[in-house]
């Protein structure tokens, strides 16, 4: 056992000041973020809905985010490990900054798509780089505590998000320039933290390529990378996908951004407990619960569609148990992942939370089309179910005996 923990590269300190002050910078960096994205997916949804944008094409174009993320994530680490975490949040918030300023100037299905293809690249590296660099500083008695306060600020700032979409109705481009107003402030507090890079291989078979190093993350920490899948297949589809499902069943915009709302404020309350939580019991038993209990929150919630109220209410609930999936899942991955190998982990969580998130709208919006008289939410209550019995079969191999 002594042997593992000094691979793991393992220490019990508490932050420094030069890392509580990194810490706290990028903890808000990541709530801005969290921001513009939870409102850029329900606004654009929104806007296509009342322009008569069918629900198959309004949720293709949603993808662009998510096609943006898997076009960058094969080139994303070499730069990082070669320029160090500073200089790609830099690039990646800047290139989200000017995307957010362009859509007022042209609305077009096309062009709208190019510039979430642009935010989904910008964000990635920015969500990238954060991750990683707060997995790489954190002990492991805190890690869970330090993800799920990740988790949390990026969660506040989703769950605050879709209530700027009712802008649209003073003016169309309101909210995007707000969105990008609040971005570039944060943005400006990368200059007051000291770059660093992420930690050298101590194995030379290690370094071989990119594609040796998913390889080698894959087969330790596949089963870390399901709650991202999930998680990703969540926030898209009820972002992107529910909003026409409940403007088509008489909800209105105002009632849709308080549902919405409602489903990141449960995240948003449960973040930090689950987090400590699996500090103490384990992020499996945490993830097996959290995703069961979401699923059937939601096959609950598919019986009373009629009334906000008990929609809202169990919004609120499932996201109090599925909230927290991505910051789990992230955590978990450090679990069974090699410190030198955190950045693959990192870059594979997002890949796998891009295919979930690209899922979403296209499954989600064929399926309002081909069921009509079915509900969404039995849809996620499906798969939330699927991935939890998936995680309870699994038997991962603990990080130590790899080592």
């Amino acid at each position: 056992m002594k042997l593992v923990w000094i691979k793991r590269g393992i220490n019990m300190h508490e932050f420094t000041l030069e890392e509580k002050r990194r810490f706290r910078i990028l903890v808000a960096i990541v709530s801005i973020s969290g921001f513009s994205q939870g409102m850029l997916l329900p606004l654009i949804s929104v806007i296509f809905e009342q322009d008569g944008v069918s629900a198959t094409l309004n949720g293709l174009s949603a993808t662009g985010l998510y096609i943006g993320t898997l076009l960058i994530s094969p080139f994303m680490e070499p730069p990082l490990r070669k320029f160090g975490y500073k200089p790609i949040i830099i690039v990646g918030g800047l290139l989200v900054i000017v995307s957010l300023m362009l859509f007022p100037l042209w609305k077009s299905v096309a062009f709208w798509f190019v510039l979430r293809l642009l935010i989904g690249i910008g964000d990635h590296a920015l969500h990238f780089s954060t991750q990683t660099w707060i997995t790489s500083f954190s002990p492991q008695h805190r890690l869970g505590r330090n993800i799920a306060i990740y988790g949390l600020s990026f969660g506040v700032g989703f769950a605050v998000g879709p209530l700027f979409v009712q802008l649209v109705e003073i003016f169309e481009g309101l909210p995007f320039i707000v969105s990008s107003i609040l971005c570039l402030s944060a943005w400006v507090l990368v200059f007051f933290i000291k770059n660093e890079k992420p930690e050298v291989f101590s194995d030379s078979a290690l370094i071989a390529g990119t594609w040796k190093r998913f390889g080698a993350a894959f087969a330790v920490a596949w089963i870390a990378f399901i709650p991202p899948f999930s998680y990703g297949f969540l926030e898209s589809s009820l972002n992107a996908i529910y909003p026409v499902y409940a403007l088509r069943n008489a909800l209105d915009v105002t009632d849709l951004s308080y549902i919405l709302a409602a489903f990141s404020i449960g995240g948003v309350v449960s973040q930090l407990p689950l987090g400590v939580l699996s500090d103490r019991i384990g992020r499996r038993k945490v993830l097996i619960v959290a995703l069961a209990m979401g699923s059937l929150t939601f096959g609950i919630a598919s019986m009373f569609e009629t009334s906000v109220l008990v929609i809202g209410s169990m919004f609120f609930i499932a996201g109090t148990f599925v909230g927290s999936t991505f910051s789990l899942g992230i955590s978990y991955m450090t679990d069974l992942t090699p410190k030198e190998l955190l950045p693959t982990g990192n870059l594979l969580c997002g890949i796998f939370f891009s295919l979930g998130s690209l899922s979403g709208p296209f499954l989600g919006g064929l399926f309002i089309q081909l069921f009509d008289g079915l509900s969404f939410l039995i849809l996620i209550a499906l798969l939330l179910g699927s991935l939890s019995f998936l995680i309870l079969i699994s038997n991962p191999q603990k990080k130590g005996r790899l080592l």
